[in-house]
């Protein structure tokens, strides 16, 4: 499937890019060896391979949820640049 002067044209138009005529015809040849390479991929033969979303094993390497003790309340506003009635202060963004 070759894409065509068209068909970059539209693409652009719908990513709200605005390209030159030059960077049409880069992005047009760009795209098409994009897609002669995903129809080589095509030729191969894939009845016998299991679908896989990771090619190596992948398990989740995050540490058990562990209850602690929470940092002091004045440890926490110390640093804070303005603090009213133990909690931080910050500029209204809504009227």
């Amino acid at each position: 499937m070759k894409i065509s002067g068209s068909d970059v044209e539209h693409i652009a138009r719908l990513a709200r890019l605005g390209l030159t005529g030059d960077e049409k015809d880069v992005y047009g040849a760009q795209l098409n060896e994009i897609l002669d390479y995903v129809d080589k991929l095509n030729e191969l033969e894939t009845s016998g391979v299991e679908p896989t979303s990771h090619v190596i094993p992948i398990k989740n390497v995050f540490r058990d949820d562990v209850p602690g003790t929470s940092l002091p309340r004045e440890d926490a506003l110390r640093n804070a640049p303005q603090v009213s009635d133990g909690f931080y202060r910050v500029p209204k963004i809504i009227e």
